[in-house]
């Protein structure tokens, strides 16, 4: 879920595809909208030495390109081993059914609604399948089951929809709250800084290959129209619709009902700060 804007951070010239680092390749899904970019990136991840691979989103249900994403892996020599979720949304998820039929693989997810015949996923868990090492990183915001993947070896993160290739991401309130958003992308700057992260793989849009400035974008942008949705109300517009056409005047009204999510999200952000 995406409104526009240009990010710093780096985009990939060309079409959204295809390799992206030495142990990532994208699988693009015919699924594009306003709200989903080009379509949903689906990973596949593996140790270029290895005959086994993780799959990351396999995306909505759509058999063409659940078979494009195991064709693509078996080009490569690839067997798919595994199957992870970024979070339950059916762009993102909808088709990890059929694809554990597929595959004959598990499905691992924080939500235990969206698990199939394996274990969930939690806070420092390390997928080690064919000897990969990807970390699952906690960080809910976008929805309250919303995870990333650290791919140290890579110096890379998959951020599902918590930060995106172009745009910025709805807080999908009342799921998704602004202040878990925040505190999610605090955690990604500091892994950027920390962890040394330059490479952003998303779950939407090219890849950006300025991880932290990507996020410290994000970041500024959501301080922004925080203030200007603090403002609005100081200035009497009263109801989240009322907020959103004053605030979000910039932006495609196709996309005013996406918006208004994150204006309930920053208006409940508000409240429990004492700030309206």
């Amino acid at each position: 879920m995406t409104f526009a804007a240009a990010l710093p951070g780096k985009p990939r010239e060309g079409a959204i595809g295809g390799p992206a680092t030495a142990r990532a390749v994208c699988v693009l899904a015919a699924n594009p909208s306003a709200m989903t970019l080009d379509g949903t990136n689906t990973w596949i991840v593996s140790e270029p030495d290895s005959d086994l691979a993780v799959v990351i989103d396999p995306g909505p249900l759509d058999d063409t390109h659940l078979r494009a994403v195991i064709a693509t892996a078996e080009s490569a020599g690839k067997r798919i081993a595994l199957t992870l979720l970024s979070h339950g949304h059916p762009d993102h998820s909808d088709g990890a059914g059929r694809f554990a039929e597929l595959t004959g693989t598990s499905v691992r997810a924080l939500d235990p609604a969206l698990r199939l015949g394996g274990e969930g996923l939690g806070v420092g868990d390390v997928i080690t399948t064919g000897g990969l090492e990807l970390h699952v990183l906690s960080t809910p915001g976008h929805t309250a089951d919303s995870l990333c993947f650290h791919l140290p070896a890579d110096r890379a993160v998959f951020t599902g929809d918590t930060v995106l290739g172009r745009g910025t991401t709805v807080v999908a309130h009342p799921d998704g709250r602004l202040g878990d958003y925040l505190d999610s992308l605090r955690r990604l700057r500091s892994l950027a800084v920390d962890e040394d992260v330059v490479t952003v793989l998303p779950g939407h849009g090219p890849v950006l290959d300025d991880a932290r400035g990507a996020i410290e974008y994000y970041l500024a942008h959501r301080a922004k129209r925080l203030a200007q949705v603090e403002t609005a109300v100081e200035n009497g517009h009263g109801t989240p619709e009322e907020v959103v056409a004053h605030v979000y005047a910039d932006v495609d009204r196709s996309l005013w009902p996406a918006a208004e999510l994150s204006v309930r999200a920053q208006l409940d952000y508000l409240g429990e700060h004492g700030l309206i």
